[in-house]
């Protein structure tokens, strides 16, 4: 571990090689090599991190093994603590969380004249979306087309994704943005009104359209305004616990739970869309993360009991930027935008160890290997990082350009004494986003009648590795998608009658005759950081 006068030493290092580091364009590496690094040194690939599933629909088939705890873990409740025939709420349209997703379906639902109702466990807008920096993708300049967008979505994903699921992404993509353009999103614009656009690792086409670093916020704010403005009611603090199915086995609302006095509501509902996020806060194989508070993998659980099929549960995204050092904000994302910037990152030799703007997977790997094979990380007392020198910015864009391209970065750094104009940071990668989830069609139908999914909750949009830019498009896309259909659905759907939880039983069962006992309630709801003594 280097002390802060050492760091400083080491940090003068970089800034005597930024002249000559501007000027290097290392080569992108093969589809070999990357195949190679990949499995080596991606977290995916540790075979000893994950658990073979031995009860519900997945069964046989791997997934990290703290998801595994949970999805075979035991309900919270029984059927007995619930008296289903007299619904606190009633709706047409019941949609669990509160974020990007969320906030879409409830205003298409409502769009479409029925009832629709948002519940989630924190408040609305705590959510990866309010936290996304970057950008979000969409093919609408002359120079593009939904066509390329696929092209490179696709190939970024190893061409797992499921094709209808990214052409339904690429194609609904430039309406996205005029939907958020006009709902009053400020996206950075040129002087005439012309969107600014940049690249993003693995885009062949400039195509992020960002509101500065902090897109996501913007969006974020102007969804839940237009809710809240709608009248659409928001239950907050108060976390689904179980999907209640009907008699004829199809979701028919779900019984929820007030975070702060435990008391179990049941909500009615026609249909049920689960858009409740990620899952960074189970910080699979140790590593720390960029995501919010919430993301505690609840949705998957939820749709896995009561028969929703998982898709890619195995694979994580590990964004291979986290804040390295200082301790207060370990694991914080420094987005990829820094790089699209000009930002290179650079081993403790000084030297720039590979292109900036390879795929996410590719450059965490990348990181992980110069720490670990290569032994040049920067030790700190959290770890071993690399630098990644954002003065380079400025040097090869000008004075002036990170205070207003990346305003909250800068601020963010600036509270711990770096100036990010002037010294360069260290970074290393943090668990960032739910590749995987629960299996959708395009119209975000999951496998149990009347139950849809939208959001980072869902699975095969893109396939094992997601391009930046891609996960607020996505929120968008298949959020509306899901609000649409589900109320679609709705209208042509009679009150759902015999509602039942006898599923709970039937999993239980099920666990026993796999020889599990577990002691894990799930879902999870939020983090254990208690200290331990």
């Amino acid at each position: 571990m280097y002390k802060i006068e050492k760091l400083n030493e080491l940090a003068k290092i970089v800034a005597e090689k930024r002249e000559k580091n501007a000027s290097l364009e290392p080569r992108r590496m093969t589809a070999e090599e990357k195949d190679s690094l990949l499995a080596e040194f991606h977290p995916d690939y540790k075979q000893n991190e994950f658990t073979v599933l031995s009860a519900g629909v997945n069964k046989g088939e791997k997934v990290p093994t703290q998801l595994a705890e949970l999805l075979q873990g035991r309900s919270r409740i029984s059927a007995a603590d619930v008296d289903l025939s007299a619904p606190d709420y009633d709706t047409d349209v019941l949609i669990i969380g509160g974020g990007g997703a969320g906030a879409s379906a409830a205003i298409e639902a409502d769009q479409a004249g029925v009832k629709a109702m948002i519940v989630t466990k924190l408040r609305i807008g705590d959510a990866n979306t309010m936290m996304a920096e970057g950008g979000i993708q969409a093919a609408d300049k002359p120079n593009d087309s939904p066509a390329v967008h696929y092209l490179d979505a696709f190939g970024g994903g190893h061409f797992a994704a499921k094709p209808e699921l990214v052409k339904t992404l690429v194609t609904k993509a430039p309406e996205a943005i005029k939907w958020l353009n006009e709902l009053g999103v400020e996206f950075d614009k040129e002087a005439d009104g012309t969107m600014i656009t940049t690249h993003g690792g693995g885009t062949s086409r400039k195509r992020m359209h960002a509101a500065k670093d902090y897109t996501g916020a913007e969006i974020m704010r102007t969804l839940r305004d237009e809710v809240l403005n709608r009248g659409i009611p928001v239950v907050d603090f108060t976390a689904a616990v179980e999907i209640i199915l009907d008699n004829k086995g199809n979701a028919a609302g779900a019984v929820l739970m007030n975070m702060e006095t435990k008391e179990l509501l049941v909500a009615k509902a026609k249909t049920v869309i689960i858009a409740t996020g990620g899952a960074g806060r189970l910080h699979y194989q140790g590593f720390p993360t960029s995501n919010h508070y919430g993301a505690t993998a609840d949705g998957l659980i939820l749709g896995y009991r009561v028969g929703a099929k998982l898709l890619y549960a195995d694979t994580l995204q590990y964004h291979p930027t986290g804040t390295g050092y200082p301790e207060q904000i370990f694991g914080a994302l420094v987005t990829e935008k820094v790089r699209s910037l000009g930002a290179k990152l650079v081993n403790i030799d000084g030297e720039v160890f590979m292109h900036p703007l390879e795929t996410r997977d590719v450059t965490a790997a990348s990181i992980i290997r110069e720490c670990t094979a290569r032994g040049k990380g920067v030790e700190t007392n959290l770890g071993s990082a690399v630098w990644l020198d954002t003065p380079m910015i400025e040097y090869k864009n000008g004075e002036g350009t990170i205070e207003k391209r990346i305003p909250a970065m800068m601020r963010m750094f600036g509270k711990y004494g770096i100036d990010i104009r002037k010294e360069p940071i260290l970074v290393y990668p943090t668990l960032h986003y739910q590749n995987g989830g629960l299996e959708i069609a395009p119209d975000c139908a999951t496998g149990v009648e009347n139950l849809y999914a939208a959001g980072e909750v869902a699975g095969g949009i893109h396939g094992r590795n997601r391009l930046m830019g891609n996960s607020l498009l996505d929120v968008i896309v298949f959020g509306r998608n899901a609000g649409i259909h589900a109320a679609a659905k709705a209208k042509e759907t009679d009150a759902p009658q015999g509602l039942t939880l006898e599923h709970i039983s039937r999993f239980n069962s099920e666990l026993a005759a796999s020889g599990l006992d577990s002691k894990v309630q799930s879902p999870m709801l939020l983090p254990k950081y208690a200290r331990k003594k």
